[in-house]
């Protein structure tokens, strides 16, 4: 199971046992509804902030590839030239030793 899937959930659980809790507390039905809005904002605060964090770490590990993959490409873009030019240079020799 992700660890996504865990957190979503356990985050779920405790906004229905907030409810459920409430729901069943003997006040007022107008400090009922304050205390579902208060907790709703509570949870919202928190599962913005973790939204925010996951998505921080996703563009940090999408930065962090995409320089490798550049560095990767640079060093075989590197090591094709540098074939390519003993290929050349050998070419060159077999060719004047022919001659």
């Amino acid at each position: 199971m992700s660890k996504g899937k865990v957190v979503l959930g356990t985050l779920a659980g405790f906004a229905v046992g907030a409810m459920v809790g409430i729901l069943f507390a003997p006040e007022k039905g107008s400090v009922t509804r304050k205390q579902i809005m208060t907790k709703g904002d509570d949870y919202w605060g928190d599962f913005k902030a973790n939204f925010d964090g996951f998505i921080e770490s996703m563009q940090t590990k999408y930065e962090a590839t995409k320089s490798d993959v550049k560095d990767v490409a640079e060093k075989g873009k590197a090591k094709y030239d540098e074939v390519r030019k003993d290929l050349k240079n050998a070419a060159s020799d077999a060719t004047q030793s022919i001659l």
